[in-house]
């Protein structure tokens, strides 16, 4: 085996992400609402409003704000809402950007509370107030910043303060992709990764992304590794759908913990209402990894509902199991 094999690969998938908005396929009304901000400012000479994007996992929210840095022509500092835990760490981080930086700081919902007070006053004012020392002692010393453009990512806007949320002046919602979108990311990402797709091969991944570009990279990786390893090296329709079943992903997305949490709703439960704590150690996971992973894509295929009692099954999540709903299992959607 060739030993660099592994580094092309990795300078290959960094190379997925697009580069510029021009390149960013799937979410054509942001692109075009992000793409005016940044063209004002750069009209103006003047440093773009923040921006705070929002939306589920792996749909280009980190990519979206390298996009934003390199179409700005500025370095981006990149950190996490649970990487800042104390007012320190933030004034530590802002006090060392550069004029027009932008700072991307993801999962902006997790922030500590100190350190989102410092945030409000940077981001308006462009300066902080460091407090030194202790006690009846301690003074504040404002400490100006340079203009930045700060990018926060979230995939719970809801649980953003109100005050925080309302100094963004740019909010871009990320929907999930159609697959005709996610077709024309998974043959990119196989040009890039130099990889021949046979015609039809694109629709099977695509179809079974659940909507998102980075489980469409995923998804192509492995049925690469399938191809080179089981068949000749061809990507075709037949060798995708088997290395798919072989991982476990069917022909809708659903993967072993989504039909696992289907499964013991409809067989244990005869398809509810049950609490979602109950339902998560039936499957033996915890609450938040059912909740968080693999209910909204089930709530959004409409084979899951929640209810003032808890979750049920649907008709449609019955018979994507292949099993007939009993007449019992009508869900009583007011838990009357």
């Amino acid at each position: 085996m060739d030993p660099h094999q592994h580094d092309d690969d990795t300078v290959a998938e960094s190379a997925l992400r697009p580069g510029s908005l021009a390149e960013f396929a799937g979410q054509p009304r942001v692109s075009d609402q992000l793409g005016l901000v940044l063209d004002a400012a750069r009209h103006r000479g003047s440093v773009p409003d923040h921006v705070l994007l929002s939306g589920p996992p792996g749909l280009g929210k980190t990519t979206l704000a390298m996009i934003i840095a390199a179409e700005l022509g500025v370095p981006i500092r990149i950190s996490s809402g649970p990487a800042i835990q104390h007012a320190g760490d933030l004034a530590a981080i802002l006090s060392g950007l550069t004029e027009g930086e932008v700072f991307f700081l993801d999962e902006i919902h997790r922030m500590s509370r100190p350190a989102e007070e410092m945030l409000y006053l940077a981001m308006e004012d462009f300066r902080v107030d460091v407090v030194v020392g202790k006690g009846p002692g301690a003074t504040a010393i404002p400490l100006d910043i340079p203009p930045f453009t700060l990018v926060g990512a979230t995939t719970r806007a809801g649980l953003l303060p109100g005050p925080l949320r309302d100094r963004f002046g740019f909010t871009g919602q990320l929907d999930f992709y159609e697959t005709d979108a996610l077709r024309a990311i998974v043959r990119r990402s196989a040009r890039l990764l130099g990889i021949t797709l046979v015609a039809g091969t694109d629709e099977v991944i695509a179809s079974r992304s659940r909507g998102t570009p980075r489980i469409a990279n995923r998804l192509l990786r492995r049925v690469r590794d399938y191809a080179q390893v089981r068949a000749d090296g061809l990507l075709t329709p037949a060798v995708a759908a088997a290395a798919l079943e072989l991982y476990e992903v069917d022909e809708l997305g659903l993967d072993r913990l989504d039909r696992s949490v289907l499964s013991a709703l409809c067989e244990r439960f005869n398809g509810g209402p049950v609490g979602l704590s109950t339902l998560a150690m039936a499957v033996g996971e915890e609450r938040e990894t059912v909740e968080e992973v693999a209910e909204p894509f089930l709530v959004r295929q409409g084979f899951l509902m929640r209810t003032p009692r808890g979750r049920v099954a649907t008709a449609r999540g019955w018979a994507h199991l292949g099993l007939t709903m009993p007449a019992s299992a009508e869900p009583d959607l007011f838990g009357g």
